[in-house]
């Protein structure tokens, strides 16, 4: 019988449990897969302890991404076959070993990747490309200062930056994290606590500062980010893991500065147009081998609160993986 991580009380990962669920007969229209590998993102943390904006009924199975193989096909579905390689898009559920979805949540697994790769792919990845492309509009030449950089969505900012041309500039906590940034393609790295932040910019800038800021981390590093922009930049609020910073509005103000909020995923929802050229772009990309996750550990099922705390004490570099039997 297929295994699943049951959220039954809200609250510290310590609290989940790997469950025996019950394999449910295939609607029409749903496809079956098999999941060899899941994700782990930090509003799976949150949504177990009842501190995200999404909150499903309890009980439920965390998981906003997966990976595997199609392994039943329900009446009316199309566009998979048994044995398709997928990456799987969910709200919640990837951490079991089988989900049935509708064909699209599923996405073709790049031929480059494996399945631990696949399934840490399009949430990070799926971010960066949303905020750089159609919130920032980020340009060739640009400089764009990335924080959290040795963090799975901060190393997925740096990869796209990259590639549309951008000068990059990271900040993070430790030198083994500014060194994977560097290794993805960063062109500066910025410890934190060794120099003022607007300092080190201004510097790296010749006193222009930076156009974008990609800012999963929130608290004094957006605040302190405000007085590192150049004119007309923008500010990409991605998320808050280091508390909620506040907005100096004169500073926006004086810097004809705009404040951007970042949620890749109900913009696709709201805008499935938005969603399908950002997957297309991505998966382009992956198959020419010019994107890959970073993925620093790659744990069982059953070490789920083992692996979450990884994020939560920053532990991880890049993205943490859990692999089914």
């Amino acid at each position: 019988m297929p295994k699943a991580v049951v959220c039954r009380e809200l609250g510290p990962p310590e609290k989940l449990r790997v469950e025996t669920i019950c394999r449910m007969p295939l609607a029409p229209g749903k496809i079956r897969i098999a999941i060899r590998a899941a994700g782990i993102n930090f509003p799976d943390i949150l949504m177990v302890a009842g501190e995200y904006q999404f909150k499903p009924d309890l009980p439920f199975t965390p998981g906003m991404e997966a990976a595997g193989d199609v392994i039943e096909v329900g009446k009316d579905a199309r566009g998979f076959a048994i044995g398709d390689r997928v990456i799987v898009k969910l709200r919640h559920g990837g951490f079991a070993d089988e989900v049935a979805v509708t064909p699209e949540h599923l996405v073709r697994l790049p031929s480059t990747f494996d399945y631990a790769e696949g399934a840490t792919f399009l949430a990070a990845h799926g971010t960066a490309y949303h905020a750089l492309v159609d919130r920032a509009q980020i340009k060739p030449g640009e400089v764009l200062l990335v924080h959290g950089a040795g963090g799975g969505v901060g190393l997925a900012a740096v990869e796209v930056g990259k590639l549309l041309g951008a000068t990059v500039i990271v900040t993070a906590s430790n030198k083994e994290k500014l060194a994977a940034a560097k290794a993805r393609g960063a062109d500066h790295g910025i410890l934190l606590g060794h120099k003022p932040m607007r300092e080190a910019v201004k510097d790296l800038t010749d006193g222009r500062g930076a156009d974008v800021v990609f800012d999963p981390v929130g608290g004094a590093v957006f605040e302190e980010s405000m007085r590192c922009i150049a004119w007309g930049a923008r500010l990409l609020v991605v998320g808050f893991t280091g508390g909620v910073g506040l907005a100096r509005t004169n500073l926006v103000l004086i810097k004809g500065a705009s404040v951007l909020g970042v949620r890749a995923g109900e913009a696709a929802r709201k805008n499935p147009e938005l969603g399908v050229a950002r997957i297309k772009a991505l998966t382009e990309w992956a198959e020419a081998g010019r994107i890959r996750p970073n993925i620093s550990h790659r744990l069982p099922l059953a070490d789920v609160a083992k692996a979450m705390r990884l994020l939560i004490d920053r532990k991880a570099i890049g993205r943490v993986a859990l692999m089914m039997e």
